[in-house]
């Protein structure tokens, strides 16, 4: 592990953390100087129609933090479920002696998935990040160090993007939600210095976007609403890459941004602004 990082000594615990953006945050956070504490669910939800991550998508994020240096701990959990989340929490707890860092970043995209994707999408991207939290706060409180908490939105967490698909109307309201979720936390953790901010992405070169079925999805929303075919960036950029949302989780859990709480930030090659 880096002996002079600026997170040598931290612990972070990040969800999702099997591919993606997740993996691309586990290895910057480590590369920083944090030992990790990953999860990701590892197994398919119905209404999601491309593959999700498997156990050995975890296996390799396990092995490039290690590359690193850093310690990690990994584990199989789904944010659905609060208490399979704070036991996995609790086993990288045990193991590594304290939690400073949690980036709830675990999310799916079941656009044109109906009422079953409204109630997965809600269940993984807007519940799934409160039981992020909840089952982090009693141990950084306890602690009494501080600490940050970054929420993964979107862009659709702060425009009105999507078609009028259940899936994907569930998707634009749960990254909305994930909004007040970080003010209401940013106001009730800053007593004990622990600070809470939001990123909210363009769309990410990641599986959950690189598919074929999002990308039938892009081209029946823009038929549908007379919209761009792709994500309609300001910036000459169809997507941005999973090292950029990294690097922005990487500045907000840091010292540098050690009096930044309760900010939505944009990583969003200017979507939002176009808007």
């Amino acid at each position: 592990m880096p002996t002079d990082g600026p997170l040598t000594g931290k612990v972070a615990f990040i969800t999702g953390a099997a591919r993606g953006q997740g993996r691309a945050e586990a290895i910057r956070l480590a590369a920083d100087g944090a030992d990790i504490i990953a999860v990701d669910l590892c197994h398919q939800i119905a209404s999601v129609p491309y593959p999700l991550a498997t156990p050995d998508d975890l296996a390799e994020t396990v092995k490039l933090v290690e590359d690193t240096g850093a310690r990690i701990v990994a584990g199989q959990a789904d944010v659905r479920d609060e208490a399979a989340l704070a036991s996995a929490l609790q086993a990288g707890v045990d193991e590594l002696g304290r939690l400073d860092i949690v980036v709830a970043n675990a999310g799916i995209a079941p656009m044109q998935s109906g009422a079953d994707g409204w109630r997965d999408v809600v269940d993984v991207n807007l519940t799934g990040v409160h039981h992020t939290v909840e089952v982090a706060i009693p141990t950084m409180v306890e602690q009494g160090d501080g600490g940050s908490i970054v929420l993964i939105s979107s862009a659709a967490g702060l425009i009105g993007v999507g078609g009028g698909d259940r899936g994907s109307l569930g998707y634009t309201a749960a990254k909305h939600g994930v909004v007040g979720l970080m003010r209401a936390y940013a106001n009730f953790l800053a007593p004990h210095s622990i600070r809470v901010n939001s990123i909210h992405p363009t769309g990410v070169d990641t599986p959950m976007i690189n598919n074929e079925f999002t990308r039938q999805w892009l081209k029946h929303v823009a038929e549908e609403l007379n919209a761009p075919t792709d994500f309609g960036n300001a910036l000459p950029v169809q997507v941005v890459q999973v090292e950029d949302i990294a690097n922005a989780v990487a500045w907000l859990v840091s010292d540098q941004a050690r009096y930044v709480t309760g900010v939505i930030l944009p990583v969003d090659a200017g979507i939002v602004n176009k808007r």
